[in-house]
């Protein structure tokens, strides 16, 4: 198979007219005097106008994009996202799945719609088209966020007038009791009775990240990013710093710092020599599985199946070398359909939505382990040490991670109220 090649257009020479040429998209530019200094540095401006515009011709051409539809605004961002929402390592980032529902929406309600035709009421249109399905309107205000920053980002490559996203700038974000939205569930902690009754339906390797986390308050994903080479061992409170983080693209650095019960927790992982290698794995979590499959077979060896005899050559599906926080929530959520298992009045098909209903306020998810340390934390110690445990720029965001304590008011009130 020939290898692909990633060039930029050539810079010709046109016999003809003796001039030098450029063809972008199937169109000649022609630059002047074969070359001449001026040749050279008109394909050097549309060249660079032509990377800029995200391999565009609408930049390097010239040419009004008023006749650009919606849908090729779209399909001209969604490139652009995937090569700039990524992590350090290269690795994409939530961001990029976070658009792909409200531009599904955009592209199939206003698709065909010419971009610089797309105004404020289209916008609330497509905000309505989000609470017939359900969203919550925190989702929706951030939904209605990300389709005005595809907007703006077409306005700067000059896809489209800078009057439309201006415009689209007036529609202010749904407010709370003055909408058709519903709200969303606030998070709450979660108690350290429930989290200790859904450990031992956890594997081996899932129960010491929930107990990591419950230790720590680090989010979802530093837990499941961790490698032996973020760890540093060499004092008495190990120091981990993340090699990705949420707030890294911010300029602000991570530290987690273990203590001795987080330490105990993970000794029994650290036994790999790679650095690079993640601490908690689903290939250790499967393979720790079958082990104890094995110990506790009753069957003689003799007979049956010998050990790996009886598994697939080419499984559909393998484990991973690193969870992430959906299999991460996902492993929670099974761990909690078998340690509060459902009445049996709840089963019949007719029941599903009480059953769901029963499911939601019996599970917990791995958010709530930041939000129950974070309580904790700021009760103890105050709210600045829980700021710092946590990573928060400003006490405001830890304001809404940390649940007040109220036993102080309660005795403020007792003495004097």
């Amino acid at each position: 198979m020939p290898r692909l090649l990633n060039k930029s257009p050539s810079y010709r020479h046109h016999r003809p007219s003796g001039h030098a040429i450029v063809t972008i998209d199937g169109k000649d530019f022609y630059l002047g005097p074969w070359k001449s200094k001026a040749s050279q540095a008109e394909y050097d401006r549309i060249i660079g106008e032509w990377l800029a515009g995200g391999r565009s011709l609408c930049l390097a051409a010239g040419a009004a994009p008023d006749d650009l539809a919606i849908a090729e605004v779209i399909d001209r961002f969604w490139m652009h996202a995937e090569t700039y929402y990524r992590h350090a390592d290269g690795t994409p980032t939530s961001e990029v799945a976070n658009f792909r529902p409200c531009l599904a929406i955009l592209n199939r309600l206003h698709g065909p719609t010419l971009a610089r035709d797309f105004g404020p009421l289209a916008l609330q249109s497509l905000r309505a088209k989000m609470i017939e399905k359900g969203w919550c309107r925190r989702v929706i205000n951030r939904a209605t966020d990300r389709v005005k920053m595809v907007f703006k980002w077409a306005v700067a490559k000059e896809l489209i007038p800078p009057s439309v996203y201006q415009a689209l700038q007036t529609v202010a974000g749904l407010r709370m009791g003055r909408c058709a939205a519903r709200e969303s569930d606030p998070i709450k902690p979660v108690a350290d009775e429930v989290v200790e009754a859904t450990l031992p339906f956890l594997s081996r390797t899932c129960a010491a990240m929930v107990q990591l986390q419950r230790l720590t308050g680090a989010r979802p994903g530093e837990i499941c990013a961790m490698r032996i080479g973020d760890i540093d061992r060499n004092a008495d409170v190990w120091i981990y710093t993340p090699a990705s983080h949420k707030t890294a693209h911010h300029g602000q650095g991570r530290t987690i710092f273990l203590g001795p019960k987080a330490q105990a927790v993970l000794q029994p992982l650290m036994f790999k020599l790679d650095p690079a290698a993640n601490v908690f794995s689903p290939i250790d979590a499967e393979r720790a599985r079958r082990e104890a499959l094995h110990a506790a077979r009753k069957t003689p060896l003799s007979c049956g199946n010998h050990p790996g005899t009886n598994r697939k050559r080419k499984p559909m599906r393998t484990p991973g070398e690193c969870y992430d926080v959906a299999s991460y929530r996902r492993a929670i959520a099974r761990a909690c359909e078998l340690a509060f298992p459902a009445p049996i009045e709840l089963q019949p098909p007719e029941k599903v939505a009480e059953l769901r209903d029963w499911r939601k306020r019996h599970s917990w998810h791995p958010h709530q382990l930041r939000r129950t340390a974070a309580t904790e934390i700021r009760k103890r110690f105050g709210i600045e040490a829980a700021q710092h445990v946590l990573g928060h720029a400003t006490l405001s965001i830890t304001e809404i991670y940390a649940e007040k304590n109220s036993d102080v008011a309660r005795q403020i009130a007792a003495k004097i109220g």
